[in-house]
């Protein structure tokens, strides 16, 4: 049974560790050739061990996503490897600060690879899907770029300004073939937050917040992008999609309220 992308080139940024991570794993497995983009080091090494002994082909390149000429190059070099059929934008940074703390080093730092790369790494892949009239491109937001969180202004903008530029990728370059969407996950379990949030405090957000009682795992972020890459979402283009466990649906009623209402019906 032939899988969904075969012989399909995802570039895919940030792709060395969390949810870029499962995302690779998740195309590679349906049969994808991969390019990853990462600036860490260590993380891109992971890909590799992972990857490149797989049926399918995987290239990688250690890229700052704010350096356009780094950019151009190494997308200019994966296009020689195969044409990029599918561009994945998840390569990103969260730095907590107070509004009136935030640093203007630290602003600029945050809109430079959240927002800039993402615009840098999408014309540069676009100019070559233009080319062609066709290609994918799944741009990662955040529910943070829907509705504010205290700490994040710079994140926060960042992230609603991916949802502005993908619109207007999707209204720009419809017309040659080129579909654009963003996805906004919520609060998601990875490497990096394991390593700061304490288990206590991401069940008292997941209690306090989101309706579902927990927060969510890479493997349900993953699919999203799947799906909206596939040939049957043609159909799908400038739009934006949450997955949060419901937190932006509404206030989670407190357990006290809850615990007031008879639910066996």
């Amino acid at each position: 049974m032939a899988k969904q992308f075969e012989g399909k080139h995802v570039l895919i940024t940030g792709g060395g560790n969390g949810i870029g991570w499962e995302i690779a794993n998740q195309f590679q497995q349906e049969g994808a050739h991969l390019s990853i983009f990462d600036y860490n080091e260590g993380a891109l090494n992971n890909a590799k061990e992972a990857f490149q002994n797989k049926p399918t082909q995987a290239w990688f390149y250690q890229v700052d996503v704010s350096d356009r000429e780094a950019v151009d190059r190494c997308v200019a070099e994966a296009e020689k490897n195969a044409p990029i059929d599918i561009l994945v934008n998840n390569a990103g940074i969260c730095i907590v600060t107070p509004f009136l703390n935030i640093s203007q080093e630290e602003w600029q730092k945050t809109l430079d690879i959240d927002l800039t790369g993402v615009f840098n790494v999408a014309q540069s892949v676009c100019r070559f899907m233009a080319k062609r009239k066709k290609g994918v491109v799944i741009n990662m937001s955040s529910k943070n770029g829907l509705d504010a969180e205290f700490g994040h202004a710079h994140y926060n903008a960042s992230k609603a300004g991916v949802i502005m530029l993908t619109k207007t990728i999707a209204v720009e370059l419809g017309h040659l073939g080129i579909r654009a969407n963003a996805v906004c996950p919520g609060y998601v379990r990875t490497p990096i937050n394991l390593e700061v949030d304490s288990d206590e405090f991401v069940q008292n957000f997941a209690d306090r917040y989101i309706p579902i009682d927990r927060v969510g795992t890479t493997r349900e972020i993953a699919p999203m992008f799947l799906f909206l890459a596939r040939e049957d979402s043609s159909y799908i283009n400038g739009q934006t999609f949450v997955i949060d466990g419901g937190q932006l649906s509404g206030q989670k009623p407190g357990q006290e309220l809850r615990d007031e209402i008879d639910f066996n019906y």
